[in-house]
């Protein structure tokens, strides 16, 4: 069987239309499939604790990622959906990637605040630290602090944190969209292979 990843996803409202959707980036979805998994988006109707155990369990999911986009705080039934999500996958060691937004709540279930930033949307930073190289930025929040237990993985040029890791549960954070750089798909693409490795290495342990 096809390894399933969990990807939630973000809220827009849509007034003229009375509706509120769900909605995800397609691309993210191409490179979890682009490593040989099954994506699976998560709805955000969730929010009781028992509902997201059952949908998670049911469904065999084996790796999470935790998408951007909203802000947390925006939508209560989005947060507590990936606070559910994320004491799930701690208490079974289940691997999960945070990406922006994701990274964020990651911290924050971790008990570190967020703190406004300038300079962070629409712009590319150079990282400096484990992880050198340019990447794209599109937020307007940043971690007050690295969250216990986790190491900073690399830096902004303004000394913002940029990615973490737990030092020893399967939980990263990437402040950039993997899936918005041009070369998302490609092989030698160091995003794809470092999350191909990041599942993978979860799945063999």
């Amino acid at each position: 069987m096809t390894k399933r990843i969990a990807i939630t996803q973000r809220i827009d409202d849509l007034p003229d239309r009375n509706e509120r959707r769900d909605s995800l980036d397609q691309r993210l979805p191409q490179m979890i499939r682009e490593m040989g998994y099954m994506p699976l988006p998560v709805p955000n109707c969730l929010e009781k604790d028992g509902d997201t155990r059952q949908w998670l369990e049911n469904l065999d999911i084996k790796g999470i990622i935790l998408s951007g986009g909203n802000d947390i705080g925006q939508y209560e039934n989005r947060d507590k959906t990936e606070q559910n999500i994320l004491s799930w996958a701690i208490e079974r060691k289940t691997p999960v990637l945070g990406i922006c937004r994701g990274m964020q709540m990651i911290a924050v279930h971790y008990g570190t605040s967020l703190k406004p930033v300038e300079g962070h949307v629409r712009a590319r930073h150079v990282l400096t630290g484990t992880i050198n190289r340019t990447v794209n930025s599109y937020h307007n929040f940043s971690i007050e602090t690295l969250p216990p237990s986790f190491e900073a993985l690399a830096f902004s040029e303004d000394g913002e944190i940029e990615a973490i890791e737990h030092k020893s549960l399967p939980l990263k954070g990437w402040m950039w969209h993997p899936e918005r750089e041009e070369r998302y798909l490609e092989q030698d693409n160091p995003d794809l292979q470092e999350m191909a490795a990041f599942f993978n290495q979860r799945e063999r342990a």
